[in-house]
């Protein structure tokens, strides 16, 4: 946990220092909840949620102010829980994965609907591997709980929205998706029919965030008088 406060700290640092350079670059820090779920675990639905939170800048790159480019590193917990009674195909876990992640994301600024729409790549670093219990019923379905170990690195495309509340303040909601698999053959075991089969894991996640912009007045005017809606870059 200490090198991902020294990430955190770090990149608060270099926003702070955009700031004082460029009126186009302005910080910010967010928090909010992420809603997780592992495909391959033999579940269904977003059940996992955790805390997600940490530091941005956000560049206008283009004089219009239509186009900004954001970069972030939060840390964000994912995994998976399942607290349904134990039955047949069935089994109870709660696992968490603790990740930094580091978004880049393209934003388009709808001047009509105030809505900015991105698209990006997140790639996310394991910090912590999965800590919980998992339990189930031997009669029925056994998931393999000798090797839980998940790979280190996750990528990630993401599409994410944006829009006003009031001023600095913004809500955010973000969807990504795992590339590349974040777990390598995990085995389950359905005992009544003595059937073994292998899944790779990819992580599913869902970030609500409310974010706060740093910056002047003039910062959550819109990017040209007259428009139909703020603008904030």
């Amino acid at each position: 946990m200490k090198k991902l406060a020294h990430i955190l700290l770090l990149a608060l640092a270099m926003i702070c220092a955009s700031n004082a350079t460029a009126q186009r670059i302005h910080g910010y820090v967010n928090a909010g909840m992420a809603g997780a779920e592992i495909e391959g675990d033999e579940l269904k639905g977003m059940k996992h949620w955790g805390f997600t939170g940490g530091v941005g800048a956000i560049a206008q790159i283009t004089d219009n102010g239509m186009f900004s480019l954001a970069i972030e590193a939060d840390y964000s917990c994912r995994g998976v829980t399942n607290r349904q009674t134990v039955k047949e195909n069935y089994y109870n876990i709660l696992m968490d994965l603790h990740y930094v992640d580091i978004p880049l994301t393209f934003f388009y600024h709808d001047p009509y609907g105030g809505l900015n729409i991105g698209l990006g790549f997140v790639y996310g670093r394991l910090v912590s591997q999965p800590s919980g219990q998992i339990r189930y019923n031997p009669n029925f379905f056994v998931p393999d709980t000798t090797n839980m170990m998940f790979l280190k690195n996750d990528f990630s495309p993401a599409i994410e929205i944006r829009f006003d509340v009031w001023r600095g303040l913004q809500f955010s909601a973000r969807y990504q998706y795992s590339l590349l698999k974040v777990k390598e053959n995990w085995m389950f075991h359905d005992v009544a029919n003595n059937k073994t089969w292998y899944n790779d894991c990819y992580n599913s996640s869902l970030l609500l965030r409310l974010i706060w912009q740093f910056g002047d007045d003039d910062t959550y005017t819109g990017h040209k008088k007259g428009k139909k809606s703020k603008r904030r870059y």
